[in-house]
């Protein structure tokens, strides 16, 4: 007994350690935009991925048939080069706070897609929190529409994120059906290296090649605790801790990272959230802890890197 409940609050530690690196991942990200494109941050973030989790591809030999490698390359494209260089984009065009706080819908988009995909049923309280989660991404985007600067958020920076979740779930789907048949360390490190010799023909044709010289130490060290923190070691702390505890409680453990990704944005570097927004805010950050603590609706599904 003392051992189970060890390994209980491990993988609560695990998941909660998980959220809040991936609660870093749009403030480390926007560092590094700073001195680079789109397509060259998110490269150099995976780089840095792939040598983090190399020496599982080292140990951990995969037993997939050529049906479960064409899923991978379909999951590791969706949510690696699709996923990032549109979620990117948009942080590109909006600021930490706005793009963190839309993150907190992911919850609710997963319950959705449980319904729709998973043959789960969701009652009137997860169909409620949908509703109100709504309701919070729409006012947030209202700020972006009416606020001005240059530093500002803006309307098409807000959606682009809020793109990049619904085609993130198809990846979410796809890894849990590989998941179910193969161990999450072997699905992890080898979506994650396909996704990354994905980027490494597509931001050349697309972005040019990434820049190499005149970057600052504090851009690289940006892309590395993007790379090291973000990716690498968040699939696979959240991933160990689905193992040890139900993803139905440990979901209201996502909320860190929109938490987290805003006041980052606003102590760090000084962003501000209008009323409309942290009214917005508070809405999906409500939803999300209803839909993952009151619902009885079940979300097992994994959730990928941000």
């Amino acid at each position: 007994m003392p051992q189970t409940v060890k390994h209980r609050t491990l993988g609560f530690a695990s998941c909660a350690l998980a959220s809040s690196f991936w609660g870093c991942g749009f403030f480390f990200g926007k560092i590094a935009l700073e001195e680079m494109g789109v397509g060259a941050m998110v490269l150099y973030r995976f780089l840095f991925a792939a040598l983090a989790l190399a020496p599982l591809i080292l140990t951990h030999k995969p037993t997939f048939n050529r049906r479960d490698w064409s899923t991978l390359l379909v999951c590791a494209f969706l949510g690696i080069p699709l996923q990032f260089l549109i979620q990117f984009s948009g942080l590109n065009r909006t600021t930490v706070s706005h793009a963190s706080l839309m993150v907190g819908t992911m919850p609710v988009f997963l319950a959705v897609a449980a319904t729709l995909f998973a043959h789960e049923r969701m009652d009137a309280t997860g169909w409620l929190s949908l509703v109100v989660s709504t309701i919070g991404a729409a006012l947030i985007a209202l700020g972006a529409r009416h606020a001005t600067g240059s530093n500002s958020p803006t309307l098409t920076g807000d959606l682009l994120v809020v793109l990049s979740l619904v085609i993130a779930l198809g990846w979410v789907l796809l890894n849990k059906h590989l998941m179910g048949r193969h161990s999450a360390i072997v699905v992890t490190a080898y979506g994650a290296a396909a996704g990354t010799l994905m980027l490494c023909l597509i931001v050349p044709f697309l972005y040019g090649l990434p820049p190499i010289h005149h970057v600052s130490l504090k851009a690289w060290l940006a892309l590395a605790a993007s790379g090291f923190l973000c990716t690498a070691a968040t699939t696979l702390l959240w991933n160990w801790g689905m193992t040890q505890v139900p993803a139905s409680q440990a979901g209201v453990l996502l909320n860190m990272e929109p938490l987290i990704g805003s006041i980052l944005g606003v102590f760090i570097l000084h962003e501000t959230l209008g009323p409309s927004a942290r009214l917005g805010g508070f809405l999906i950050l409500a939803a999300a802890i209803v839909i993952t603590t009151r619902s009885r609706t079940r979300v097992r599904e994994q959730l990928p890197s941000t």
